[in-house]
Order: C-alpha cells, then structure tokens, then sequence
C-alpha cells in the first residue's frame, strides 16, 4: 500500500531578474540551505525537492508542469524570497491540479538593525512578496494554505507537516479503490452515495464484486498461508480459547483474510466494505479478518459503507504509520443527568490500532446474518483526545462532519459484551454535539481517529473543496445551523 513517506513535494522559490545575478545566487543558495536542513526536520512526513528559482512566466509554467506529471509530488510549497511580480505566475497557477502551499516566512529570523543596508533589504523581501503572490492566488480562487512564520520554529513546522500529510492524502485518493463485497445493505439511507461523484470530486473509485469472487480467492488459500497467519496473531493478539473448534474458527478467519488481502492487492485497492445481507457461501461473516486487514492500514467499514471505508483508509493515510484509527458506530448512550456518555462498538469489525490493551480473540454467537459464530477482537479502546469523523451524501454534495470528542476508561467492566467498544464524551457536551451531529446529517457511521487533528482534516476538506462542519468546545446549535445554511449557498 502506498503511505506518506512514498510522496515527495516541490519546493518553489519566487524572484525576478531585475535584482542581478549575485542576489539570485544568494537566493538559491538561502532556498537550499532552507530545503537542506528542513528536510532533516523529524516531523516532516515526506521529503522537499529543491527547484531552481523561478525568474520568468516560462519556468513557472515548466516548474508546474512537472509538479503536475510527477505521479509522487504531492503538491507544491511556494516561498517568495524576494518581491515576484505576481504576473508571472498566472499561467502556471492556472494550470495547476496539485495541492498548493504558500509559506510567508523569511531566510533570517530577526532584523539585523545595527547592520541592515540596501543590498539586505533588496535580498530579503518575502514580507512584500509573498502578499503579491497572496493577491493572485486570491484572484484566481484557488484552494490553497498559507502558513506563516520563521521556517526553523518547531510550531511551524508541525504546521506545514500536518498540510503535508493532507495534501498526500488528496494525491493519493486520486488512485483510492474501495472494492464493495455485495452491495449497500437494503434499504439504509445514510451509507449508499454517489459513486460516479465520489470518483470525480474524491478520486475514489468503487466497483462492487460478488461474493462468489471472494469464495474463489478463498478456494486458492493454503494451510501453510493459514499457519503462517495464526503465529501472527498468536504474536499480537491473546487467543483466550484453543479447543479445537474455536482453532478451526479462527483459522477460517484466517482464511478469508488472506483471501481478501489477495484479491484487494491484485485490483490495486485499498479499502474495502463488506455486509451481512450478502454473505452467501461464506460460513461466517468477517469479523477478526477484517480488524487485522484495518491493523494494517486497510479501509473496512461494514454494512456496504463504502464512504466510511475510504475515510477510515484516508484518515490511517493521513495519521501516518501506526495511527490509531478505526471504523466506529454510535451503539449506545448513557443518559444519565451530567454524565451522558456514548458508546461506540460494532457487531464484530472495530481496529485494534485503538486498543488500551492487548486484544483478546474470542468466539460468541453473532445473532444475526444466519451464519456460523465468527472469532473476533474483543477489547476496550483507549482513553484521550480523538475526534470522530463522517463522511455523507446530502444530494447536492459531500459533506465531512467532525466532532472532538474525549474517550475514556469505563466506569464499570462489560462481562457480558463480547465485542472491542469504546466510551467517549463528545465536546462541547453530550447535548449540543449530538443534537448538531445529528442536523449535520452525519451518519450512524464514523471514523474515530486520535491522530488527525482539525486543522489536518480542514486542510484535506479545502484542498478537495468539500464542505466541512467542525463540532468543537466553540459549537453551539445556531452556530451549526448557520454555517450549514451558509455553505448551502457557497458549495454548489
């Protein structure tokens, strides 16, 4: 699978001819030495590739062109050291299709006042350039970040890496297959969509197969490919039960995880969605198999949620290696008065990536889909900030709908639940989150990460123009209505 560290991004720096050949060399050689020591920065999680100075129409425009035909630059970062005329850069703007950056900083961190002359303030002129090229990317209405700052600060820094990861994560959507195993489940509303949209607007694409084609990867499966599995997650995981029969159930997990491992690795595909309507010859619904897939960084959401599925492959892309992240439903409230809790959990599929602990495999009677009782992760998902996202159709558009939301330890076990859950309380409270959740039309479905922070899903939503509503310690009911209402009026 691809991940962040594949990317790499253009570093572009903006002068003109009319300050003489001894400035430009002076600005290459700032520009370098810039690129050179932010490349080591170890927050960055792709690296920067240097360009020559841009002087001229032609080399932006040829600059851009290569930014556009590289399949690994995830986007451009554009810095003007001194004054560009903001002319220049049109043509290659408007050509532009990869994400874009504006730095406003400059080489030197403070004024030298005892010794500023002339010849300084003729090098360093990013206050003023970086406003010229501001005016343009204003003028032609296109989706870029600007960050501002000195280039060594820790803050900003981890600024321009969270715009870094978004930005990856739009390229690498572009190429986002998210195969559907049977169809949407019948009838629900909130986790079918536009598919032909999503492949234009997200760059998802989403063919469906049936699960006849699964059986068939799963026929070609070996005991050795089986064996091999079970040491894995004997390694990660506590197998509570060995008896016989309950070995046989998680080799048959096994089984269908390699399978379809294979069969998303032979279509290039990254995620995927699966639905207990459409099990058919399948002994039991897959459960441990894909909580592993999702372990691994695959998309999973279940019940035909393709939408989920691609943002749960999306936000473990943008956290990076080894993020927590996981496909959620909200089950269950608690209600009581000061302490409203919610309770999320699915029938089988949450991703240990979450979990406080070591993950149990158990096997319990499933009570729906008719099928045989599936092995499957059981866990509690640890306590901290995260966030929960949503990912809906509303007709007109998508729209990302986002809540922060604290997790917490439980305040009583669960002896009788046998599945992985996790308990959070959503900020700014219980009642306002859940009242706007709701009028956002988000859906029963999410994406629980503790990784992606605001400003990181803000930066991928503006990068793809999509809507997004933030429901934070800020929120309040007519807040949401009015920023929903608005947007009705901008998104079009």
């Amino acid at each position: 699978m691809t991940n962040l560290h594949q990317y790499h991004f253009y570093f572009l720096t903006g002068s003109q001819n009319l300050y003489g050949e001894e400035t430009l060399k002076q600005v290459a050689i700032h520009s370098k030495k810039m690129v050179d020591n932010l490349n080591n920065a170890s927050c960055f999680p792709s690296r920067l590739v240097w360009e020559e100075t841009l002087v001229d129409a032609l080399s932006i425009t040829k600059a851009m062109e290569k930014a556009n035909t590289d399949p690994l630059c995830a986007g451009v970062i554009c810095w003007m050291h001194t004054f560009s005329p903001a002319k220049m850069w049109i043509r290659g703007l408007k050509i532009l299709h990869k994400p874009l950056l504006q730095i406003n900083t400059q080489f030197n961190e403070n004024i030298p006042y005892e010794t500023m002359d002339m010849d300084f303030m003729n090098l360093n002129q990013s206050a003023h350039g970086d406003r010229e090229f501001g005016h343009i990317t204003s003028r032609l209405d296109l989706p870029r970040k600007v960050i501002v700052g000195h280039w060594t600060h820790k803050t900003w820094q981890k600024r321009v890496a969270q715009w870094m990861k978004a930005a990856a994560t739009t390229v690498a959507g572009q190429n986002l297959t998210i195969i559907r195993f049977g169809d949407n489940m019948r009838e629900v509303a909130v986790t079918d969509g536009d598919k032909v949209e999503a492949l234009i607007k997200l760059g998802w694409s989403v063919p469906t197969y049936g699960i006849g084609d699964l059986l068939e990867e799963m026929n070609k499966v070996t005991e050795t490919q089986i064996d091999t599995l079970m040491k894995t997650y004997a390694q990660l995981y506590t197998i509570v039960n060995t008896s016989d029969t309950v070995i046989a159930t998680i080799r048959e997990q096994a089984k269908m995880e390699i399978a379809i491992q294979k069969f998303l690795d032979d279509r290039g595909a990254e995620a995927f969605c699966t639905n207990f309507e459409d099990l058919h010859g399948l002994k039991q619904l897959p459960g441990l198999a894909a909580q592993h897939l999702m372990h691994q960084g695959y998309g999973f959401a279940a019940e035909g949620d393709w939408k989920t599925a691609g943002m749960v492959r999306s936000m473990k892309f943008m956290g990076g290696e080894h993020n927590c992240c996981s496909f959620m439903e909200d089950y269950t409230y608690n209600l009581e008065e000061g302490n409203e809790i919610n309770m999320g959990a699915h029938m089988l599929e949450v991703c240990p990536s979450i979990a406080e602990a070591k993950p149990t495999i158990e096997v319990h009677p499933l009570g729906i889909g008719g099928k045989e009782d599936p092995a499957r992760l059981v866990f509690t998902g640890k306590k901290g900030l995260a966030r929960t996202v949503s990912l809906v159709d509303i007709g007109t558009r998508f729209r990302i709908i986002s809540n922060e939301v604290e997790a917490i330890t439980p305040p009583h076990p669960f002896p009788s639940l046998p599945v992985a859950k996790c308990l959070w309380k959503p900020i700014p409270d219980f009642i306002t989150a859940s009242e706007a959740w709701i009028l956002a039309g988000a859906g029963h479905h999410c994406t629980l990460t503790y990784d992606v922070d605001e400003e990181m899903l803000r930066n991928w939503a503006e990068i793809l123009r999509i809507e997004i509503l933030h429901i934070g310690k800020e929120t309040t009911i007519n807040s949401i209505r009015n920023e929903a209402r608005w947007n009705r009026s901008y998104y079009k």
